[in-house]
């Protein structure tokens, strides 16, 4: 625990890694995200893809690998249907007690279980050891993470609220940067993750 949790969140260099990553994938994080939209309504098949999209594209962007455009429907992640579920329930559970206890504690467990999900499907961990460990890497860093999402999401917010404001073109340009935004997030997911899992 000591060797992972020495790690140390730059959060600067996590949102200009984090925004670089996702500007880089936008094509093919948007294609999947088309082909995620149109097949979500197939059964089993949307398991797999659904588990694509939100764990497989951000492992791999970690990486620096290129993303197929129907990296979604790689069967592989239908494999850690299973494992992907019980730590996702398990982390609801979690986030949901936590949140009783008057919200803070739900947003502390939400960040140091945040990696759990990508551990199991990017490191073959099983649901307790992905949480334990996502505890683990995260641990002195809560508060960066906190952060890297907090000012990126507020500096989105506040862009798109000023174009909200321009007649006609206005509302159209704030979608466009609502959309990139999540791109952002994605990559900024990535960095998190690349950053505070290396060596694991």
């Amino acid at each position: 625990m000591s060797e992972i949790s020495a790690k140390d969140l730059a959060v600067v260099a996590t949102i200009k890694e984090g925004i670089t990553i996702g500007t880089k994938n936008i094509g093919a994080i948007l294609v999947n995200l088309i082909l995620w939209l149109v097949t979500v309504w197939i059964p089993y098949l949307n398991v797999g893809t659904t588990i694509g999209l939100f764990a497989g594209i951000v492992s791999k962007a970690s990486r620096g690998e290129v993303i197929p455009m129907t990296e979604i429907f790689d069967p592989k992640y239908r494999k850690y249907m299973g494992e992907y579920f019980l730590t996702a329930g398990l982390i609801g559970l979690g986030v949901g007690v936590g949140t009783a206890f008057f919200v803070i504690p739900g947003i502390v467990i939400c960040i140091a279980w945040s990696l759990a999900l990508l551990l199991v499907i990017d490191k073959g961990k099983n649901p307790t050891e992905a949480i334990t460990l996502s505890n683990n890497c995260t641990y002195g860093n809560k508060w960066k993470i906190f952060g890297v999402y907090f000012l990126t999401t507020l500096a989105f917010g506040i862009v798109i609220a000023i174009l909200s404001q321009i007649p006609v073109i206005g509302a159209f340009l704030a979608v466009i940067v609502g959309l990139f935004m999540m791109f952002v997030i994605i990559g900024l997911q990535a960095s998190v993750y690349k950053r505070l899992t290396e060596g694991v």
